[in-house]
C-alpha cells in the first residue's frame, strides 16, 4: 500500500509532462492553466473520467447488480430458512430434555442428530458465502472488460494520450486538480448507447 502515493505521483507527473508537450507542439502562446474550460480536448491531451459516476449511472453495471442482488437475497433467505429451522430443533431438544421426557440413550442419539445438522448447515452457509463472492467478481469482472472494451474504442477515434480513471468527489485520486478536461458524460452516454444496441441485437 505505501507504493500508491509514488503510483499516483508518476501518473501526476506523466500527465503533466503530456500536457506541456501537447501545448508546446502547437505552438501556444499562453500557458495551459488559463486555457478555456470550455474548450474540447484533442489528440494527444490527457483527459480523466469519474469512475464513481460511470458505475453509477452505466446501465449494464445496474442491470447486473440488479440480478447480482436477486441472487444474494435469494440465498440469503435460504440460508436464514435453514438456521431458523436448526435453532427450533435446538430449542425443542433442549426443552424435553428439561422437561425430562427422553431417556438418556434418546437424548444422546438426538444429540449426536443435532450435532450433524449444524455441521451440515456450517458447510452449507460456507458454501452459499463462497457462491456470493464469486457471483460478485464475475459482476465486477463483466461491468470492467465491458468499460475497459468500449474506452480502448472510444480512444482509438479520439486519440487521446492517456484517460485516467478518477474516484471520489473530495480530493478526488489521482486527478486532484486540471483544467476540464472530463470526459465521463461522453463516456456514460455512449457505454449505455453501446448497451442498447448490444440488447437490441439479443432480442
Amino acid at each position: 500500500m505505501k507504493k500508491l502515493p509514488l503510483i499516483f505521483s508518476i501518473i501526476a507527473l506523466a500527465g503533466v509532462i503530456a500536457l506541456a508537450v501537447v501545448d508546446f507542439t502547437r505552438g501556444s502562446k499562453k500557458p495551459a492553466a488559463v486555457e478555456s474550460a470550455d474548450a474540447p480536448a484533442l489528440q494527444g491531451e490527457v483527459v480523466y473520467f469519474n469512475m464513481d459516476r460511470v458505475l453509477q449511472e452505466y446501465d449494464r453495471a445496474n442491470d447486473l447488480r440488479s440480478v447480482v442482488e436477486t441472487k444474494v437475497n435469494s440465498i440469503n433467505q435460504e440460508v436464514t430458512r435453514r438456521q431458523n429451522k436448526l435453532q427450533k430443533d435446538a430449542n425443542a431438544f433442549s426443552d424435553k430434555m428439561n422437561k425430562g421426557l427422553m431417556t438418556q440413550s434418546s437424548a444422546q442419539v438426538q444429540y449426536q442428530k443435532l450435532q450433524e445438522q449444524e455441521a451440515s448447515f456450517n458447510s452449507y452457509a460456507q458454501q452459499k458465502q463462497q457462491e456470493i463472492l464469486e457471483e460478485q467478481q464475475v459482476m465486477l469482472n463483466q461491468i470492467s472488460d465491458a468499460i475497459k472494451t468500449f474506452v480502448d474504442e472510444y480512444n482509438a477515434e479520439k486519440g487521446y494520450a492517456m484517460i485516467i480513471a478518477t474516484q471520489g468527489d473530495i480530493l478526488p485520486m489521482p486527478v486532484v486538480t486540471a483544467i476540464d478536461r472530463d470526459i465521463t458524460d461522453e463516456l456514460i452516454e455512449g457505454l449505455n448507447a453501446a448497451y442498447v444496441k448490444e440488447k437490441g441485437k439479443k432480442e
